[in-house]
């Protein structure tokens, strides 16, 4: 076979390794993302890579860009002469993340009760239903998720995806503020009346109800948070 056609012959595999190199990326930033969200990696823990590496079953390389992924997000920091660290959870940043939230997903929900479809409205009971089933057991994982998932699909049904997107990392960065707060009692239960209130006031068609129902919701979670830290 002549040189170019070794080369040609060759040329599919530069693509399928890229795409492996870029699966085993995501891979391990998931993973440490999720860990570090659970706080399984607890604010202010070191993060070696190797010892990561060694527990997903992960190269070095990907689990380095993981962490500079995870950098950029503000999950983690590097510290001088000493590593890379869970970044520690701060009041200011409590407050500024909830600030944040409170302006947007007040707008969000606005827009929900005005364009969500009857099949979207469906998607929110379900997933309500399933948190409901779901109190008794108290299991924090499933609950977070669960949770993540409400808000996830509230986002889409404002039809608007750079709002999507945006309320998406703001929700990722609260999660382990949502974890912190666990202990307070009957934490579970309350968020799931308040996610009741919001989906009731979007089925209304409602807006202004939507918009009071979740600035109550994330008014709760403040005072929460206030009380753990």
């Amino acid at each position: 076979m002549s040189a170019p056609a070794k080369a040609r012959a060759g040329a599919p595999r530069r693509p399928a390794a890229r795409e492996a190199t870029s699966s085993l990326l995501d891979t391990a930033y998931e993973e440490i993302k999720h860990r570090i969200t659970i706080c399984t990696f607890r604010p202010g823990d070191y993060l070696n890579e190797a010892e990561i590496s060694t527990m997903l079953g992960i190269g070095r390389t990907p689990v380095h860009q993981a962490l500079d992924r995870l950098m950029v997000e503000g999950l983690v920091q590097v510290m001088p002469r000493k590593g890379i660290i869970v970044k520690p959870v701060s009041l200011d940043e409590v407050l500024q993340t909830i600030e944040v939230r409170l302006l947007n997903e007040s707008y969000c929900v606005r827009l929900a009760a005005d364009r969500a479809s009857t099949a979207e409205i469906d998607e929110l009971t379900s997933i309500l239903e399933r948190a409901q089933k779901e109190l008794a057991t108290r299991d924090s994982e499933r609950l977070m998720r669960l949770d993540r998932e409400f808000h996830g699909a509230l986002a889409r049904s404002a039809r608007n995806p750079v709002l999507t997107d945006l309320l998406g990392r703001l929700h990722d960065r609260s999660l382990r503020f949502w974890i912190l707060s666990l202990n307070t009692p009957g934490h579970h239960l309350s968020v799931q009346e308040q996610h009741l209130a919001i989906l009731a006031a979007i089925r209304d068609r409602d807006p202004d109800g939507a918009e009071q129902a979740m600035r109550a919701h994330i008014d709760a979670f403040r005072r929460n948070l206030l009380q753990t830290l």
